[in-house]
């Protein structure tokens, strides 16, 4: 299984902006179809955005679809988070998560994915 490592996180004001980055080792990047899943205190770990292994294909919760933007550089083994216009609701740990399959699909479901990072805290301020 790949390694993810995320960074980027930190305590921002509604509406500034803030990238996360993701940095996997250990296995062919390539192959993986990657996602961002996110935690708020209390709540389960939902579903924010995915990109299949090529880039080809991404998808994004309601919530967030007009302001974030996922991305990856498989030459960096990275994948990125581009948050805009972030709001209070948007606090929570931010996960990466990667997956394989044949199938060039974005998977929504949190079981779905084999590997994940330790995450990294995402606090919006009023």
């Amino acid at each position: 299984q790949v390694q993810l490592v995320e960074s980027g996180g930190g305590l921002v004001q509604a509406g500034d902006s803030l990238r996360l980055s993701c940095t996997a080792s250990g296995g062919t990047f390539s192959t993986y179809h990657t996602g961002w899943f996110r935690q708020a205190p209390g709540k389960q770990r939902e579903f924010v955005a995915g990109i299949t292994r090529t880039g080809s294909t991404t998808s994004y919760e309601d919530s967030v679809k007009s302001r974030f933007t996922i991305s990856r550089d498989n030459t960096k083994n990275t994948v990125y988070l581009q948050m805009n216009g972030l709001k209070p609701e948007d606090t929570a740990v931010y996960y990466c998560a990667a997956r394989k399959s044949l199938r060039s699909v974005v998977v929504s479901v949190v079981s779905a994915y084999d590997s994940w990072g330790q995450g990294t805290q995402v606090t919006v301020s009023s």
